[in-house]
This record gives structure tokens, sequence and C-alpha cells, in this order.
């Protein structure tokens, strides 16, 4: 019996996988270690191998691709419809086979190890980064308790901690001057480490021709640049701009009936750490409109006319994910001409 399509629900260590033969009778639903994992698809004929993408999934994807088989990753979201009652991995992994076989369903790019790599380079960016927010926001409120105020702004706390740990002794009791400093020297470290995968970042952005590309885009830089690049590689997996914003989460919901069109507000489903790092980019642009209305485009200064500057910043946000898909499947630099 030649197996045609496999559902694989990933785990840890116990892995389920279910497979199907040409007539659709279930050949095999059973567990595998994760080091029986290799040796039992390296015996099967080349097939149809369906995924859940998760944390492991490119892995496993680039390792069964290299035995041949044809592997496809699906956003978890999607295959919830194909669960029957109840709910295990055997169930799961059926689901997924059967989800997998859909013409219409949508898949996930494998992502290659240099992708990941880089990916990583974000991934603890972006833990220190909250980290330093959580103990900025402990320290600013344990001061606040002695009457003691630190000015708003990354810059002034990290100017207040380095006073501290310089020798500066606030008219505290003994204790609280030694948690304090304790929490500066925290926090002095923690913004050295995101300095360093900052700077990084912007080696890997000198380095690569994709992200120097897409830096001559405004309001990207070299921290959204290679994100991007690490995320979707070349962007040729989306069929235009459109479908790269809307996996961003930036187009809005339709919830259109009757022949009556209705749109709602941008649907949130996709990156939410790429959406967030072009918001932010936008809404810095949108800054500098209001400085300097004579650097910017025509478009985005008769939409601040209208609309709140934040919807003006996710409306740019927008625009600017179509502007990228452009800039990267042509190879090209950003033409305001063209935009």
């Amino acid at each position: 019996m030649q197996v045609t399509t496999t559902g694989v629900d990933l785990a840890k260590n116990v892995i389920q996988v279910h497979g199907i033969s040409g007539d659709e009778s279930v050949a095999f639903n059973k567990p595998l270690r994760r080091a029986q994992v290799l040796p039992f698809f390296a015996k099967l004929e080349p097939c149809l191998i369906g995924m859940e993408s998760c944390s492991t999934a490119h892995h496993w994807a680039r390792e069964l691709t290299a035995l041949g088989h044809d592997v496809r990753l699906i956003p978890p979201m999607y295959v919830k419809p194909y669960v029957k009652r109840g709910k295990s991995d055997a169930i799961d992994a059926e689901a997924i086979c059967e989800a997998v076989t859909r013409p219409t369903m949508r898949f996930v790019a494998i992502k290659t190890v240099e992708q990941q790599s880089l990916l990583s380079l974000h991934r603890a960016r972006d833990l220190l980064v909250r980290q330093r927010t959580q103990l900025i926001n402990g320290l600013r409120g344990l001061v606040a308790e002695f009457g003691i105020y630190i000015p708003r702004g990354l810059a002034r706390v990290i100017g207040f901690a380095e006073d501290i740990t310089l020798g500066e002794v606030l008219d505290v009791p003994d204790i609280a001057n030694e948690v304090i400093r304790n929490l500066s020297e925290q926090l002095k470290a923690l913004h050295k480490r995101v300095r360093w995968y900052e700077e990084r970042l912007k080696q890997v952005a000198r380095e690569d021709e994709r992200v120097r590309l897409l830096r001559t885009i405004p309001g990207v830089g070299a921290v959204t640049a290679s994100g991007i690049i690490a995320s979707i590689g070349d962007g040729h997996q989306f069929r235009n701009g459109r479908e790269f914003a809307a996996w961003l989460g930036l187009t809005p919901a339709n919830r259109s009936s009757g022949g009556k069109e209705k749109l709602g507000r941008i649907t949130k489903m996709g990156d939410q750490y790429l959406r967030s790092l072009l918001v932010v980019g936008m809404t810095s642009l949108v800054r500098q409109t209001r400085s300097h209305p004579e650097r910017a485009s025509k478009w985005l200064t008769s939409l601040l006319e209208r609309k709140p500057a934040r919807l003006a910043a996710v409306a740019m946000a927008n625009k600017t994910a179509r502007i990228v898909w452009a800039v990267l499947t042509r190879s090209a630099p950003y033409n305001p001409h063209l935009a």
C-alpha cells in the first residue's frame, strides 16, 4: 500500500503521524519518538506531508524535504475547521492530513537556516527590549514611592541609572539605595545588550543587498528591513502586495453581506512583530511629516488633513507593506514617482 498523503502533529518528544493511501484508506495513525521520525519517513516513497507551522516545523520540513517528500506548512487556525469531535494527537494528525489536500489551502513558506538565524537576532532583541521596559517601569515606580520623579523617555532613565552607578546617593534609607543601585546596574547591562543586538542588525543590513533595497523606502530602517527579509525572504510566495499586507494583518476586515460592502478595522491576524515594526516606523514618518511637511508625500499629507495621526500611521504601514513587496520582487530600489 503506497502512502500518498501524511499529516504530522508535531510535539517535543512524541510526534503523531497519520497517513492515507491512494484510495483514501488509512494506512497508519501512530505516535513516533523524535529519533524514529526520520528513519520512518526514509522508508516511505515520496509523498505529500502536511504540518502545522510552529517553532520546530521549519526544521522538520527541511529534513523531510531532503528525503524527497513534498512538505507543506499550514497555519494552525486553518487546520481547526477539519478537527472532528474531541481533541487528541491522533485527531489532530488526521485533520492536518485532510487540510493539506484542500485546493484552496494557504501554506507558509519554509524558512532557511539563514533566515532563522537572522530571526534569532530579532527574537532575542525583542525579548531584551521587553525586559528593559519592565525594569524601567519597576524602577520608576520604586523611586516614585520616595517622592523622586524620573522624567519620561529612555535617555532620561538611562541617565538616572548612570548617575546612581557612579555613586550618587539618594535621600532614602540605605536598603532602598542598595536596591535602586542594583536595579540601575541591571538596567545599564540590559541596555548595553540591546545596543549590541542593534549594532549586529545594522551590520547584517550593510551586508545584505535586499536589506539595502528596503532601506530606500521612507520609514523602513535596518531593524524593520532585516526582520522582513528574515521572515519572507524574496517575497515571491505572495502573489501581490495586498496578499503580503493581509498576511501582516494590515488590511481591513471584510464583513460584507447582501451585496453591501462593509470594511472594519485591520484584522491583526498576521505577524505581530513585523506589523508593529512597520507601524512604529510609519508613526515616526507621520511625526516628521507634521514638522517638515515639505519633505512628505502628498498622499500622507492629505490623509493627515482628514484622519487622526494613528489611523494615518496604520494606513501608511499598509501602503508601505505593498511597496516592500514590489521592491523585493522587482529587486529595484524604491521610486517615489512610481509609488
